[in-house]
């Protein structure tokens, strides 16, 4: 037995992947909240039953889509960071930049991951993806800290989650690829590099 879409036929094997790959496709055209199970059916070919062989219900697809986001996120997290090399600070800026750059060019797995209302931890898969993601952001802001003076340091974990709400916030307001994107006069990886600036010269001792 086999669902067709497009001549190209859908088998047990290759139907998770392909109502994936359909809610993708409506969460980009109507956000997370805008499409049902049947119009992923629909959209993949299947009957309206089809998706309950494998998910619950919306919510259980949306994990799975947000579970591929967060894998897909932290692998290009971790490509950026590569270890801090060649050192802290430029490795630091490629994260930034490698944040945006998924915002922005996966929209639909971004929307899911951040804008679904699904709980981190929905799933322990779904809780160790978005944990590996945040491990890198943690990772570079202890390498950055670490070049700071040892008198005044600030902790890494406070300083990984201002930069994650800075980059974010950016992400979300000015780097997206849809119609919600903000007008700026300047780029999103400009913004961040200069708010990441003021941010870091704000954690610099003052001399007494």
């Amino acid at each position: 037995m086999s669902w067709k879409r497009g001549g190209r036929g859908y088998h047990h094997g290759n139907l998770r992947e392909a109502l994936i790959r359909a809610a993708l496709e409506l969460i980009a055209e109507k956000g997370p909240s805008g499409f049902t199970v049947a119009e992923a059916a629909r959209s993949a070919g299947v009957s309206p039953a089809a998706p309950y062989r494998h998910f619950r219900d919306r919510d259980e697809l949306l994990v799975d889509v947000a579970l591929r986001g967060f894998e897909l996120f932290a692998e290009a997290l971790e490509e950026a960071w590569n270890e801090g090399r060649p050192d802290a600070h430029a490795a630091f800026e490629r994260v930034g930049r490698a944040y945006l750059a998924f915002a922005r060019t996966q929209p639909a797995y971004y929307a899911t991951m951040f804008e679904s209302g699904l709980p981190h931890g929905a799933t322990p898969e779904l809780r160790e993806a978005t944990e590996r993601a945040y491990a890198v952001l943690r990772q570079a802001s202890e390498a950055l800290v670490a070049t700071l003076p040892a008198k005044g340091r600030p902790p890494a974990s406070m300083v990984s989650f201002h930069v994650w709400a800075l980059t974010h916030g950016i992400a979300s307001l000015f780097g997206r690829s849809d119609e919600g994107r903000r007008k700026l006069p300047m780029s999103p990886e400009d913004l961040l590099e200069a708010g990441m600036l003021i941010y870091l010269q704000g954690l610099e001792p003052k001399a007494e």
